[in-house]
């Protein structure tokens, strides 16, 4: 399952705790979208998951990582 990659806006010409401060929010909002995600996976059946290339076992196996890991 690949998740939607989030990039940094140009923030180069920003103070060094802006940059910061927007990297923070990247990461927030990846980690938002994974938990989401994960928990959609974790409500689909059988049927839904073959439609999508997923075996019950790998999607038992994404659904139970932490948000944090990709």
């Amino acid at each position: 399952m690949s998740a939607p990659v989030l990039s940094l806006p140009r923030t180069a010409h920003l103070p060094p705790l802006s940059r910061l401060l927007v990297a923070l929010a990247v990461t927030l909002a990846a980690w938002e979208d994974r938990r989401r995600t994960r928990a959609a996976l974790a409500r689909l059946d059988d049927h839904l998951l073959r439609d999508i290339g997923l075996g019950p076992s790998r999607a038992a196996t994404e659904c139970t990582k932490p948000f944090w890991r990709a």
